[in-house]
């Protein structure tokens, strides 16, 4: 019998190609390391007041999108691994805050969850003031499986549309630098960013000059290289808030005195 011979050509280790491995690496995990300071804060002081869970959602929603807009426009396997990896590190974040602020409560809440008849609120009532704050994660795991589920459908019916693909492409990175945003306006809303890890900012800036970087020398689809260019100034308006915020709030001032 002739023995059967397996031509296998190991990759050529070269510094470009060293360079890119690393920077491939570092765009799949590098989305999830800034949260790394907040879950641990949060973990630490038991308190989830300072951090905006719609920054979770944000996430949620631009990572499902970009999966999906793949289907239809591939792009670079690293930006698709970190979309997958994102999903389930916010699904933990969301996971801590919620148990985290349900063993904190004084008085306990009256129950609101996504779909359940016996709940005081509900996403059908379209009050949009309950929304993304119910009182169990499996609400928000569901809500994730029904967007998933819904967009996953659009997808499937649209994806020979160049318009739909391109539309959830642009939504996909607009929503991802929306990222700051919710945390932008609670700061605003508090007056301080108390509760806020700034280490978590910091990262977020830094990670998002590099993905900027990234794109545009990948040559990456124009609207990831603008909506990251947005990311940055927001990124940079919340490190403001925390020069423009370091005096404590009147209302902590007052709750110190009393």
């Amino acid at each position: 019998m002739e023995k059967l011979h397996l031509d296998i050509k190991m990759p050529e280790i070269t510094l470009i190609n060293l360079v890119n491995w690393v920077a491939a690496s570092a765009m799949i995990f590098g989305g999830v390391v800034p949260f790394i300071p907040q879950y641990m804060d949060i973990k630490r002081t038991k308190n989830a007041e300072g951090f905006s869970l719609f920054v979770c959602l944000t996430l949620l929603v631009a990572n499902i999108l970009r999966i999906m807009f793949w289907f239809g426009k591939h792009f670079e396997l690293p930006l698709l691994a970190q979309s997958f990896i994102m999903v389930f590190a916010m699904l933990g974040l969301v996971e801590l805050c919620v148990s985290v602020k349900r063993n904190t409560e004084i008085i306990s809440l009256k129950p609101r969850r996504f779909l359940d008849s016996n709940s005081s609120h509900t996403f059908l009532d379209f009050d949009w003031s309950y929304f993304w704050k119910w009182t169990d994660f499996l609400s928000y795991v569901e809500f994730t499986a029904t967007f998933i589920l819904v967009v996953g459908v659009l997808t499937y019916i649209f994806l020979t549309n160049a318009i739909y693909v391109e539309l959830i492409g642009f939504l996909a990175v607009f929503a991802e630098a929306m990222l700051g945003t919710p945390q932008f306006y609670r700061n605003f809303q508090n007056k301080s960013t108390i509760g806020m890890s700034i280490k978590m900012v910091g990262f977020w800036t830094c990670g998002d000059i590099f993905k900027t970087g990234y794109f545009i020398l990948r040559s990456a689809p124009p609207q990831f290289w603008i909506c990251g260019m947005l990311q940055v100034s927001i990124d940079v308006c919340i490190l403001l808030q925390v020069y423009v915020y370091k005096s404590p709030p009147v209302k902590v001032l007052k709750a110190a005195q009393s």
